[in-house]
């Protein structure tokens, strides 16, 4: 038999339990107002419309709306840092990229967060291809070596890209690396402004993801010389590699993923994860992502945290290499 001072102790730490808010959390429903998921790049580019397109059919599988946020500045960490600052409650979740998570706290002086420990790793969103494209009434380059050899007559030629630290900037790094072609990079707010620029006559080279460059490559808008990754995009069969034109050993394939701010709820974080899983794995939403030029790939929030870990120490290697900076 207990004691009546044991059984008073073991009363009190019950209630304690009880009362704590890890156990509220178990006990309330979850959701039960729309989830904000905080795009930290500007609306019209690839991380926007894969952030859409999932978000929509994860909002009717939780039972409530999936609002975007746009939140662009800073190659992505304005908007992260929000979800950083968030409370861990699972309303607020973001689009984390290889450049948020990994590669920005290498380039830039300040960082309001740490991507090892200020988030919470929910699901892997996939892969994007990078495209490096030509204006062609600015650049006669037809091939990759022709640009190359154009590059070195004109130094200090301009790139654009969807900003400072991202993957776009770190494939003209490598690519200025890789040929000693001397380039200068303009970073833009996001795809749209540096892609009405080349368009406009205004800027003669751009590394962007290829969802945003797609329809005026396809409308002959734009030239494609070569994708970055390590294999050619199914939605541009006929343009090569930068391996495949000559850059032996090039290969970068930006991966996005869900993240929520540190110390989220095990359960809602599997119950988030599972959600976007399913949404990518969704025929209609998997052929929307492919027809766009991104590969769709979901994971478990493990395999996710993994990936930031491994990333964030590779990248530090290259960004150094690579001189890369960013303000």
């Amino acid at each position: 038999m207990h004691s009546p001072t044991l059984r008073r102790h073991l009363l009190s730490l019950s209630l304690l339990l009880a009362a704590s808010p890890w156990a509220l959390a178990q006990e309330a429903p979850w959701p039960t107002k729309p989830v904000r998921f905080v795009v930290p790049y500007l609306a019209g580019g690839t991380t926007d419309l894969v952030a859409r397109t999932t978000g929509e059919y994860v909002g009717k599988k939780l039972g409530q709306p999936v609002v975007i946020d746009n939140r662009p500045g800073a190659g992505g960490n304005i908007g992260m840092d929000a979800v950083a600052k968030a409370a861990p409650d699972g309303y607020t979740i973001g689009f984390g990229a290889i450049s948020t998570n990994a590669l920005n706290p290498h380039i830039y002086k300040q960082m309001g967060f740490d991507p090892r420990k200020d988030f919470t790793a929910v699901s892997m969103l996939g892969y994007s291809t990078i495209v490096l494209t030509v204006a062609p009434q600015n650049v006669p380059a037809h091939t990759v070596q022709e640009f190359a050899a154009y590059a070195k007559s004109h130094p200090g030629l301009t790139y654009g890209t969807a900003g400072a630290g991202t993957s776009m900037h770190l494939a003209g790094a490598m690519f200025a690396q890789m040929t000693g072609a001397e380039l200068t990079h303009v970073p833009y707010k996001g795809s749209g402004p540096g892609i009405n620029d080349m368009l406009g006559g205004h800027l003669p080279v751009m590394f962007d993801n290829l969802p945003a460059s797609l329809p005026h490559i396809q409308a002959g808008k734009l030239r494609a010389l070569a994708v970055a990754g390590k294999a050619r995009s199914p939605a541009l069969p006929d343009v090569p590699t930068l391996a495949e034109a000559g850059l032996k050993g090039y290969g970068l394939d930006p991966w996005f993923g869900v993240f929520g701010p540190a110390g989220m709820d095990p359960k809602l974080t599997q119950r988030l994860s599972q959600a976007f899983r399913e949404a990518l794995a969704d025929p209609e939403v998997k052929a929307k992502l492919i027809k766009s030029g991104f590969t769709p790939e979901g994971s478990a929030p493990e395999a996710l945290a993994k990936l930031v870990a491994a990333e964030y120490e590779r990248l530090g290697r290259v960004a150094k290499a690579a001189a890369m900076s960013a303000e």
